[in-house]
């Protein structure tokens, strides 16, 4: 360590000598800051029927089909009409996460957005 300029020690010692009897007791310690609220979870999209259904032609193609088997793997293809919005957006969205395997709905979810898979659902949902 470097040895202070005689000054500076001087300055030190009478800080010291002069500022002890000056100061204050010491106060409570600062309290702590207060938790950050949660981050509210982002709110589900509201879904608009009338959107969802000019998206939904695509879906027409093996959903509207009475009877309709899929090539792969093969088996009949579900109705999605007058299924609930939650479940058809829960569907759509883990097809688009890739936690639901099915190449054609993996690629048909991935296009879509999560206020497009909203008004998809609020209009599927309407249909009898």
């Amino acid at each position: 360590m470097r040895p202070q300029p005689l000054a500076a020690c001087f300055v030190l010692a009478f800080a010291l000598t002069t500022g002890a009897a000056l100061a204050e007791p010491p106060s409570d310690p600062p309290a702590a800051p207060a938790p950050a609220p949660a981050a509210a979870a982002p709110a589900a999209p509201v879904g608009n029927p009338e959107a969802g259904r000019t998206l939904a032609y695509t879906c027409q193609g093996c959903h509207g089909i009475t009877g309709y088997k899929n090539a792969y793997p093969s088996y009949r293809v579900p109705k999605i009409g007058g299924q609930s919005a939650q479940y058809l957006s829960q569907a759509l969205t883990e097809y688009r996460e890739g936690k639901r395997k099915h190449p054609t709905m993996q690629a048909q979810s991935m296009s879509f957005s999560a206020q497009e898979i909203a008004d998809l659902a609020a209009y599927l949902s309407t249909i009898k």
